[in-house]
């Protein structure tokens, strides 16, 4: 881990409110130089303080409103039963969050879906024919309550 100044903070809050904002501005913004800004974001990129630059898209822009948590049980727990699923779920585009957890269930998945009815395609035809898969349970979401995207960068 690398210790962060107020400066260095100061960016990645900029940065994660506005990916795309200029360097002119961003240096405004943190009350450096232009170039000085841009060797500090370099170096923040170089040792993976930032991870990557992405764009959020609307789910319901593109049809996929829905978010259903899958929880997914594993016939056995042995590591390469664990890499098995994996491999075959990262294949699953509408997976887009999958952690593996401590507790009743192996893992949580964060699905998006257009319907119930697209979700019980993917059910069908793709989470149940993972390998391993003992059990699945799945919780629709309502709404979203809050739904962040800024990291609490710690001082």
């Amino acid at each position: 881990m690398i210790s962060l100044d107020r400066t260095d903070r100061s960016i990645l809050h900029e940065l994660q409110l506005d990916g795309r904002i200029s360097n002119v501005k961003l240096a405004e913004r943190v009350n450096l130089s232009e170039s000085a800004c841009l060797r500090r974001v370099k170096l923040l990129e170089e040792v993976g303080v930032i991870g990557g630059y992405a764009m959020l898209i609307s789910q319901a822009a593109v049809g996929l409103p829905g978010n259903v948590f899958v929880e997914i049980a594993l016939n056995r727990q042995r590591r390469e039963d664990q890499d098995a699923f994996e491999a075959a779920l990262v294949q699953v585009p509408e997976v887009m969050e999958c952690y593996l957890m401590s507790g009743e269930y192996d893992y949580l998945l964060r699905v998006v879906v257009a319907d119930a009815a697209d979700y019980e395609r993917i059910h069908h035809e793709q989470l149940t024919s993972l390998p391993g898969v003992a059990r699945v349970r799945s919780s629709f979401a309502l709404r979203a309550v809050t739904k962040r995207t800024e990291l609490p960068i710690p001082t």
